[in-house]
């Protein structure tokens, strides 16, 4: 699809309803019916679309994608609707008004802007994902607070605007993921020069960038949502506070937050207690472990490893919590005895530190169910020892 305007004509959106719920397993027997009416091209067009909200769904909803147009690359790369959402409403809290949404795509965080009340400008410079992102604004109802400008992001003008907001391209169709941060599109220099020059400044990075890179000036955002880290935002602006880190908890909307002077040191490590607590990705990307730990009363099993014990329970939305009942040495021969002897029929296999695979070591321990009991085992290091410790989730 390079075009997206046949889509959008009364002949194309009555295609994109018919096969709004194909089967792709039936696509070739529905391109074949379709195409005695239609033209073929168009047919392909409204078939790729339906796949592509399908996929949508996970990051969209359904409501929302069902409605909406995207690219595979956009899909791929768009902001899941939680996310973006949050970020609105930070935005907003702050009392802006206005955003100039550069490198915006098919316009996921435009949107989300836009329903917080927020009027955007979105650019970017291919002309297809544009169309979409134009689309999508009036698919919506959003039409009226966002522009879509086709544009390269280094020469538009964004000085009316109350924040500036950058999610450089991470990606090359020829080369993949993009790990060096001048090789982004545009380069991360220019972006941070972007946003240090805005009122307030939103810098979208990958969320394993190592925190050497990160500019002193920015504050530091991790952001998961269901446990799996999402993203990363550098914040820019005279409210902001240097060096400071943020780890963004959804849906539950938990926080944790630290600036250089009450960032905590390392916590100590501890013999394994009765519980065990694997913090949050978005926790252990923004090197907010130690604070963790002192809210729970706990320490490290190993100096090297971001897994807390304590004696005691607690809830917390920062991490998941096991209670322990078993810790071995590592030993393949050892642990399947103790699973087939205590009847398990649910492994879960979770590891940090280790070098073994978890779906090689179930195949190995558990080749059939023993029974109906469920169990976790971590494979990790305790005070250097690769280490086997069992245990099961507190609820």
């Amino acid at each position: 699809m390079n075009d997206l305007a046949p889509l959008l004509t009364p002949e194309g959106r009555a295609l994109l309803d018919e096969v709004r719920d194909t089967d792709p397993a039936r696509e070739l027997a529905v391109a074949t019916r379709l195409r005695r009416e239609h033209p073929a091209a168009l047919v392909s067009a409204a078939l790729g679309q339906a796949r592509l909200r399908q996929r949508a769904v996970a990051k969209f909803g359904e409501r929302d994608a069902a409605r909406m147009f995207f690219t595979p690359h956009g899909v791929e790369q768009s902001t899941r609707t939680s996310v973006a959402t949050h970020r609105a409403e930070s935005l907003r809290a702050t009392g802006v008004r206005s955003v100039a949404d550069l490198c915006c795509g098919i316009g996921g965080d435009a949107l989300a802007f836009a329903r917080a009340g927020i009027r955007v400008l979105a650019v970017d410079r291919d002309p297809l994902t544009c169309q979409v992102a134009r689309a999508n604004a009036d698919a919506l109802g959003l039409g009226d607070l966002i522009e879509v400008r086709e544009a390269d992001v280094t020469e538009v003008d964004t000085s009316g605007y109350d924040a500036v907001f950058v999610d450089p391209a991470r990606r090359s169709s020829a080369r993949g993921r993009i790990f060096d941060p001048e090789a982004y599109s545009p380069p991360l220099s220019w972006a941070v020069s972007a946003a240090l020059a805005a009122p307030l400044g939103l810098l979208k990075i990958a969320p394993g960038i190592p925190h050497e890179a990160i500019p002193a000036e920015a504050t530091a955002e991790w952001v998961s949502d269901g446990g799996d880290v999402k993203e990363a935002i550098l914040w820019f602006g005279p409210d902001v506070t240097p060096g400071a880190r943020r780890a963004t908890l959804l849906p539950a909307d938990a926080g944790v937050y630290a600036t250089p002077a009450t960032m905590l040191p390392d916590p100590e490590v501890r013999p394994v207690g009765r519980y065990l607590y694997e913090p949050d990705g978005a926790v252990i990307r923004a090197h907010l472990v130690a604070e963790v730990a002192e809210d729970l009363g706990g320490g490290l099993i190993d100096p090297t490893i971001a897994y807390i014990t304590s004696d005691e329970a607690h809830r917390t939305p920062y991490a998941g919590a096991h209670e322990i009942t078993d810790r071995l040495p590592f030993n393949v021969k050892k642990l399947k005895a103790l699973l087939r002897e205590r009847g398990v029929g649910t492994l879960t296999v979770k590891k940090r530190g280790s070098a073994v695979e978890p779906e090689e070591l179930r195949r190995k321990v558990m080749p059939k169910p023993y029974g109906p009991e469920s169990v976790t085992v971590f494979l990790t290091r305790v005070a250097g020892a690769p280490t086997m410790l069992l245990g099961h989730p507190v609820r």
